[in-house]
């Protein structure tokens, strides 16, 4: 190598070193940084863009580092959505309305943090309009320009997903041709009430009318004579003048419907513009009588036309003069598949005369008789303001429906109407389009706006409810219809169906044509209504900024005396001191004469913990605004006013702070003392926390036992004494109970101890009011004392009431088995007492204070020292895996009669299955520490097996389970729950000979345990009366679910108990109605049954027979009746006697059954028969005959033919059927059954559309179609018609159905609608 190379070697290698480690620092820093940006706490932002209707349902994130400047969330903001900065405002918003808000500073280098965003929460913003004025768009380069105006679209602006959008956010070229805001067209839009947008297209084409806005100005409102709400010229005046002069970017037209004397519901109907242009005009017309303006409407919109019929023999010419407001055009000729192609087409197919021949042949006055004729119309006179209407709404005859036409059809932007009438006139007839009113939907609704040129500009805009926009003569030709070539043939979906409605033409004549009148040519009232109208505005606008500078937050107090937490909201400026807020706080909860203001003062409190975060001392004189941490939509914390006794002083609460609410347990007497309220901190200890309820409560800290509750029932005692109430589970509001006495309980494990069992009966332990059946004498009462002596042995009953000692009639009263009840218990509980163990030994007979309650049935026994002592039992708590709250509701009870009878439900229990089995005694642990018998869990998975799903919704079991296991033994043996009963005084009006109890119970108690329990107290056995639940609207259901607890009880519930027998496993209650067929009421309630599990139906029906005699005195025999499947009211399924319930008849709880009376021998004899309900119609007679049952060998169309032929007379070649409507009876006016049912349809068979006839019970109404239909004069139709309404009305069934009517436009003159109750 030359040296002169080695030399450059050297450097060159220098530089590669240097570059390496200049990366290498490089990245170095960028890690550093990444490091240090992770560590600092970020900021999420989500910006909902509320400025226009596209953009309001979509939002953006924002990541941010908690010390960005607010300038740059603008920036980014503005970058993310493509607007200008600086022409938007950011405010915050949680779904509150956004006039409330102050907006955030976009110049300001305040952090994040400084403005109060909170780091690791969602941060909610809206984007609005900034003074008022719509976001301004940040333009793309020209280059990319004409794509977006060769797209441009002027109509409703796409929906979600549509082309136009990302998933980021929204592009920047939104679907109007440019989205402006109004300082640049100069133009305010209305704000769509509802469904008012037809009414603003109207409008703002009105308003655009140079001649009708003059005209309407020059008319002045007199006070004196009118009332200016229900005045519609002056609203209307009042709302042009706001269109003209207004700051905002829409208006509403409330005031301008409210004079049309609409209410709130009127804004929800949809009308149509046509419609409304002319009820309007007439209602200008009442309004304007006598005044200036009385002709103008017809100045302006009336032409008027020749009606003529010319014979064609002798060329006489009958005439008529009509006049007319709009022209309609037809889109599509009756009969043609080809729409026209023009309005100009369309016009003279409208002058076009028809030539009158054959059956449609004119008489004609001179030649007196039936000539051919020729008939049409004739244009007399054009209107100075001519509009089109474009009929595309139209009716299918073949659909029977109503359909839009979308057909393209154009219209010039000058139309030489002078083709079109025969007068010669000398004047121009050139007319200029001005206004376009669109529609974009289909018949069944859709949206109006309108497309309208300004005669000042010369300019199109596009006038969408509260959006107003530029667009061109390109976007016009847009709303020609169809669809272009290019979309395809199912893309023109959306396209298609935006088309013009309305056009409105202006004759092109310089001596007529009106400029706007300026602001120096206004009239005197119409100068005064715009200063008036300003005024108005301005102070609208001091009131807005006002409320954006308003804290709004939830205030609470404890009123001082009434000892009840009051509720209201605070609004108070955010200049306004603390001490201001005091005084306003005072006022608003009404404390002036209860208690002095120096009293009071506000804290920061957390109302849904119940918290008390912070008192503000010495901060007095600080503006809420800093105090409150600015104004939000939304607080995370409230105030509360808290109020002191004068000889006390407030504490101070810091923040760091918990609140403990301190609850002393006395073990000897039982009882949990009200809470104390204690402060501490989160780090203090255990021993720490100790000695600080010593100081506040005076109990000794050596002995003390500190009890946690976290949450409901979880109950965890403090051991540790170093250790943290943070690390112990404390939280800014928190529960804890008590106890320092000197016995050795606290030496036991917690769970065993007996201030666990106290607490956790404390915790669990209900009160339920139980009201008690009316004791009834006479059979029942021998039946229940012969049941309790013999039990369930199904014996003879005459024989087990002879072993029954003493007379029937001596049974005790409630009172006196209460009171028995009470005495037996007390040796039961002295015997507990002298078996427990430790602590227990020593019970005090005081109860808890839950039980302080005195009983008036100890009175009777002055040797009694105990109150009413709890009734304690060894109760098991059956199967452990449904140990839950569910409360099934199976028996609805509203019928007096189907709940009270007593004797229908002491039926045999032959058929009952108590297969509930218990192989293995051994107790197993439960989680709550409780023991059960183990049952197996899978008796309801082997009870659901086999099961035949057919006519009814399978269930799972029959939701009721035995009281009893299979050996008889009660379910009652081992686990201990709490349970006291004592009489209650309850309310007048409970009923004679009914009784109250107040029970206190453990809520873990099973239903079976509980009727056990009540058992004394109802003189009954658990499995011979009924438990009702009484819900808040007094509706009862039925609880059946015996092994299911009480746990979806609470407090102070109401329970009804019914005497009759209680289902056992696989029973259910089933419902028994009567079918009666041709009755007027064919449903009617018998009785109340029950159904068993395995039982055919000839058994059930065998039970039925004597019940069916002694309560609805029937006398039946099984082969004189049937049962049917009932669906509300109608009657369903036939079932035979051979059918099993559950496997052939799927049966549930709360089951309904029709019980149907036959007149012969029963005809269905198997599943493949059909019986249908067969009703004749007499047209010529005007009546319907009687019911008769068709059984139907299989489902063809023919054999029903035939069927009918035989019960009718009628040939079988004239026979026409249909099948009923709605619900059994298929109720219908003679009126209309001639036309309105769907008579003989083209079909085979009868389980096919439109019959769909595949189960027992359909109506078929057939008739003999060569009768014809008796005619009816005036008299006799109105007279039928009443006699048909008052029998639909009193079936319940409607006349006929029809579809919701459309409710008719109409403008009340008076401002309030009559209320006209013969009218829809």
């Amino acid at each position: 190598m030359v040296p002169g190379e080695e030399n450059q070697l050297v450097p060159k290698e220098d530089v590669f070193w240097r570059c390496r480690q200049n990366i290498f620092d490089e990245m170095k820093k960028k890690f550093l940084q990444i490091e240090n940006a992770a560590e600092e706490p970020r900021v999420l932002c989500i910006i909902q863009d509320t400025t226009n209707s596209k953009t309001v349902n979509e939002r953006i994130t924002l990541n941010l580092p908690a010390s960005t400047p607010l300038r740059k969330l603008f920036e980014d903001v503005a970058n993310k959505v493509g607007y200008i900065n600086g022409t938007f405002d950011l405010v915050w918003g949680n779904g509150i309305n956004t006039a409330d808000m102050a907006p955030l500073d976009h110049t300001s280098d305040k952090s994040l943090l400084d403005a109060n965003f909170e780091p690791g929460k969602k941060n909610f913003l809206h984007l609005t309009d900034k003074d008022g004025e719509q976001p301004q768009i940040l333009l793309e380069d020209s280059s990319a320009g004409d794509d977006s105006v060769h797209d441009r679209f002027i109509g409703p602006l796409p929906r979600e997903g549509s082309v136009g959008s990302t998933s980021d956010y929204v592009s920047q070229n939104y679907s109007y041709s440019s989205i402006l805001n109004k300082s640049e067209t100069g133009y305010v839009g209305l704000v769509n009430q509802a469904m008012t947008c037809y009414l603003n297209s109207l409008l703002q084409t009105l308003f655009m009318t140079p001649e009708f806005r003059n005209a309407l100005y020059k008319w002045e409102f007199e006070e004196s004579e009118e009332d200016p709400v229900t005045s519609i010229p002056y609203q209307l005046q009042r709302l042009f003048v706001l269109l003209q002069t207004s700051k905002k970017r829409a208006i509403e037209t409330t005031d301008v419907t409210r004079s049309f004397g609409w209410d709130s519901s009127e804004a929800w109907q949809q009308h149509d513009v046509q419609e409304l242009c002319r009820v309007m005009f007439d209602a200008l017309e009442q309004k304007w009588k006598q005044t200036e303006q009385a002709d103008l409407i017809n100045e302006l919109y009336q032409g008027k036309l020749k009606d003529y019929v010319r014979c064609l023999e002798c060329g006489y010419e009958g005439w008529r003069i009509d006049t007319y407001l709009d022209i309609p055009l037809v889109i599509r000729p009756y009969g043609s598949s080809q729409a026209f192609a023009s309005v100009e087409e369309a016009l003279h197919a409208f002058i076009q005369p028809e030539i009158l021949d054959g059956p449609n042949q004119y008489f004609c006055e001179r030649c007196k008789k039936k000539c051919d004729a020729r008939k049409g119309l004739r244009f007399l006179h054009f209107p100075y303001l001519l509009t089109l209407q474009l009929k595309r709404f139209d009716f299918d005859y073949t659909t029977m429906h109503r359909i839009k036409l979308n057909d393209r059809m154009t219209f010039p932007e000058e139309l030489d109407m002078s083709t079109f009438i025969d007068v010669e006139d000398e004047n121009s007839l050139i007319y200029e389009l001005f206004s376009v009113m669109v529609h974009s939907g289909s018949a069944a609704g859709g949206h109006y706006y309108a497309c309208i040129k300004s005669f000042s500009d010369e300019q199109w805009y596009s006038f969408n409810d509260q959006h107003v926009s530029r667009i061109t003569q390109e976007d016009i030709k847009k709303t020609h219809g169809g669809s272009s070539g290019s979309r395809g043939y199912y893309s023109s979906a959306f396209a298609s169906s935006t088309n013009a409605y309305m056009l409105i033409y202006r004759l092109k004549d310089p001596a007529r044509n009106a400029k706007f009148l300026e602001v120096d040519e206004y009239p005197e009232h119409i100068k005064n209504l715009v200063q008036r109208e300003r005024e108005l505005e301005e102070q609208e606008k001091r009131q807005r900024e006002i409320e954006r500078n308003t804290c709004k937050i939830k205030l609470f107090c404890l009123h001082p005396v009434k000892q009840v937490m009051m509720e209201n909201k605070l609004e108070v400026h955010k200049d306004k001191t603390l001490k201001e807020a005091v005084e306003m706080a005072y006022k608003m909860m009404d404390l002036e004469e209860v208690i002095p203001m120096d009293c009071c003062r506000l804290v920061k409190y957390d109302e849904f913990h119940d918290y008390l975060e912070r008192s503000y001392e010495g901060e007095e004189d600080t503006p809420m605004g800093l105090l409150l941490g600015g104004v939000k939509s939304t607080y995370m914390f409230d105030l509360l006013l808290e109020t002191r006794k004068p000889d006390q002083v407030f504490q101070s609460y810091k923040p760091g702070e918990v609140m403990v609410k301190v609850h002393v347990v006395d073990l000897k007497a039982e009882s949990v003392a009200a809470p104390v309220t204690v402060r501490a901190y989160l780090n203090q200890t255990v021993t720490e926390f100790k000695q600080l309820i010593s100081k506040a409560i005076h109990l000794p800290a050596e002995t003390m036992r500190i009890v946690l509750e976290r949450c409901h029932n979880d109950l965890r005692l403090l051991t540790v004494p170093s250790k943290t109430l943070k690390a112990e589970g404390f939280f800014r509001s928190n529960k804890v109970f008590v106890e320092s006495s000197e016995t050795l309980d606290y030496q036991m494990a917690f769970t065993d101890s007996h201030l666990w069992k106290l607490l956790d009966r404390h915790a669990n332990t209900i009160r339920l009011f139980v009201l008690l059946p009316e004791q009834s004498p006479g059979s029942y009462s021998k039946r229940t004392a012969c049941q309790k002596a013999g039990g369930d042995s199904g014996g003879n009953v005459d024989d087990d009431c002879d072993r029954v000692k003493g007379p029937v009639g001596s049974l005790k009263s409630v009172e006196a088995i209460l009171e028995e009840s009470t005495e037996k218990l007390k040796s039961l509980s002295l015997q507990q007492q002298q078996d427990g163990d430790n602590g227990d030994s020593s019970k005090s007979t005081e109860t808890s204070d839950f039980e302080n309650i005195e009983s008036p049935l100890n009175e009777r026994d002055s040797s009694a020292s105990v109150d009413n002592r709890e009734l304690e039992q060894h109760i098991q708590t059956s199967d452990p895996e449904n140990f839950q709250s569910e409360e099934r509701s199976d028996s609805d009870v509203n019928n007096d009669r189907s709940t009270s009878s007593v004797d229908s439900d002491i039926l045999s229990s032959s058929h009952s299955s108590d297969t509930l089995c218990n192989a293995d005694n051994a107790q197993i642990p439960l989680a709550n520490g409780l023991d059960s018998h183990s049952i197996t869990s899978s008796r309801r998975t082997k009870a659901n097996e086999g099961k035949k799903e057919t006519w009814d919704t399978a269930e799972e079991d029959s939701g009721t389970d035995s009281e009893y296991d299979e050996s008889g033994k009660s379910r009652g043996e081992i686990q201990y729950m709490y349970f006291k009963a004592e009489p209650y005084a309850a309310d007048e009006g409970s009923g004679e000979g009914h009784k109250w109890l107040m029970v206190h119970v453990d809520k873990r108690i099973t239903l079976a345990a509980f009727k056990q329990h009540l058992e004394p107290f109802v003189g009954a056995l658990s499995s011979h009366f009924k438990v009702f639940r009484v819900y808040a609207s007094n509706q009862e259901f039925e609880s059946v679910r015996l092994n299911e607890t009480l746990s979806s009880f609470s407090d102070d519930n109401k329970i009804t108990i019914r005497l009759g027998r209680a289902l056992k496993k696989g029973e259910y209650r089933v419902k028994v109605y009567q079918l009666l067929v041709n009755e007027q009421e064919p449903c009617k309630f018998l009785l109340d049954a029950v159904f068993a599990k395995g039982m055919t139906v000839r058994q059930s029906k065998e039970e039925l027979i004597p019940q069916l005699r002694e309560q609805c005195g029937l006398e039946l025999s099984t082969d004189r009746f049937r049962l049917r499947k009932k669906t509300w009211k109608n009657p369903g399924t036939v079932f035979l006697d051979y059918h099993i319930y559950e496997e052939d008849i799927n049966i549930s709880s709360n089951w309904e059954v029709f019980l149907e009376v036959l007149d012969g021998v029963e005809k269905m004899k198997s599943m493949s028969q059909l019986a249908v309900l067969s009703r004749r119609w007499r047209p010529s007679e005007m009546k319907l005959d009687p019911f008769q049952e068709v059984v139907l060998e299989s489902s063809s169309v023919d054999e029903l033919r035939e069927k009918l032929c035989e019960i009718s007379g009628i040939p079988l070649e004239d026979i026409e059927f249909a099948k009923g409507r709605g619900t059994f009876p298929c109720d219908i006016s003679v009126l209309d059954i001639h036309q309105d049912l769907d008579w003989n349809p083209k079909v085979s068979t009868l389980n096919v559309w439109p019959l769909y006839i595949c189960d027992d019970g359909a109506v078929i109404f057939y008739r003999d179609k060569t009768e014809e239909l008796m005619e009816l004069t005036d008299e006799q139709r109105n007279e039928l018609m009443k006699k048909e309404s008052s029998r639909l009305q009193k079936t319940g069934h409607r006349v006929t159905y029809s579809p919701r009517k459309e409710k008719a436009l109409k403008i009340y003159l008076d401002g309030a609608p009559n209320k006209d109750l013969t009218q829809d």
